[in-house]
């Protein structure tokens, strides 16, 4: 790496990141950073909600009344990302590899890249770091590192305790992102399983529009407790097939983060799932969703991989019909209970 560890810990607070996303995930790390004393600007493009940012100090869009550091800037002009040291990628999966072109483009020197998108291309199945890295010339890149695991930017902009996962397959690389964001509130451990955790993350996606059907069908907490385990199998056996280990599927990128996207409202997935199981078919949700819900487009994309894998994947299976053929959920989780029996 161009710019040594040691160097960059050691001026922490004279680094500057520019985060691309004034969306709620990217403000609630962008003020993670500001209490680190890091400086760092939010780009976006919607002027209301920059303007929010820089004279009212909230982004009331996500986050209501709730006042934001003072030290937090926003910014409408893109070109200000060549006077920093990092960036941070918290846009949607389905913009990421359209704004890494751009990204490609404008900066003039290398970069830390931190991408905390979880999802997949939707053009060509990839994985995001895949093709983030692919869209990026060599000289610009001064390490890639995806931030990943359980959180909710509405308790992380509250400073509630959160954990999380620095991945990097480059561990001088995570070190330095693990040292830019921890705190006495906001933990983050390494791991360098590149692999395993960015399909842990968008897996869990599926697994959580699931749990939400359960909950509008009015169903209760044994059927939440088979959904997360045996989804949490699936989510393991078709990342090991991948290149993935095991063990990361038991950490903070597997089961801590399908905990919490399976049990909080907070999560979209969740939510899209709920309005599905309530009304038991997917056509409201279809007629009135306006939100980026990366489950549903992961279940299109594992349903098709598993398949040329050959990789057993029964709840992706059936939400898939629930979601694209528009199968009735409660039939679906009766041809489930109804599999041929099997040990465990």
């Amino acid at each position: 790496m161009a710019i040594q560890l040691i160097s960059l810990l050691e001026r922490r607070t004279n680094m500057k990141v520019f985060v691309v996303g004034s969306g709620s995930w990217g403000t609630a790390l962008a003020n993670v950073l500001n209490d680190n004393g890091i400086e760092t600007i939010i780009y976006g493009v919607n002027n209301e909600e920059i303007n929010d940012i820089n004279l009212n100090h909230k982004n009331s869009k996500f986050f209501g009344d709730l006042v934001l550091s003072d030290n937090l800037k926003a910014t409408t002009s893109f070109e200000l990302i060549n006077d920093c040291d990092c960036i941070l990628l918290a846009v949607p999966s389905s913009a990421c590899i359209n704004v890494t072109k751009r990204i490609n483009e404008v900066i003039n020197k290398k970069m830390l890249i931190i991408n905390v998108a979880k999802g997949f291309n939707p053009e060509n199945y990839h994985r995001l770091s895949v093709d983030v890295i692919a869209n990026l010339d060599e000289s610009k890149i001064n390490g890639y590192c995806a931030l990943l695991g359980p959180s909710h930017a509405e308790e992380v902009i509250l400073r509630k305790l959160t954990t999380i996962n620095a991945v990097s397959e480059n561990d001088e690389t995570a070190k330095i992102v693990q040292n830019m964001f921890s705190n006495d509130y906001f933990r983050v451990y390494r791991n360098n399983d590149l692999i395993g955790c960015e399909y842990a993350a968008g897996l869990k996606n599926i697994i959580a529009i699931a749990s939400g059907i359960l909950y509008g069908l009015g169903l209760g907490d044994n059927a939440k407790a088979s959904l997360m385990t045996r989804g949490l199998a699936e989510m393991a056996r078709y990342g090991v097939a991948k290149g993935g280990k095991i063990e990361t599927f038991m950490g903070l990128c597997g089961m801590g983060d399908l905990i919490v996207t399976c049990t909080s409202q907070y999560s979209r997935n969740w939510q899209a799932g709920y309005l599905i199981g309530k009304e038991n078919n997917s056509k409201i949700f279809w007629q009135t969703n306006t939100k980026t819900v990366e489950g549903v487009e992961a279940c299109k994309i594992i349903k098709h991989e598993a398949e040329l894998l050959n990789v057993s994947m029964p709840i992706t299976n059936e939400l898939f019909d629930v979601l694209f053929n528009n199968f009735e959920p409660k039939k679906a989780i009766k041809r489930l209970m109804n599999r041929e029996l099997k040990s465990e």
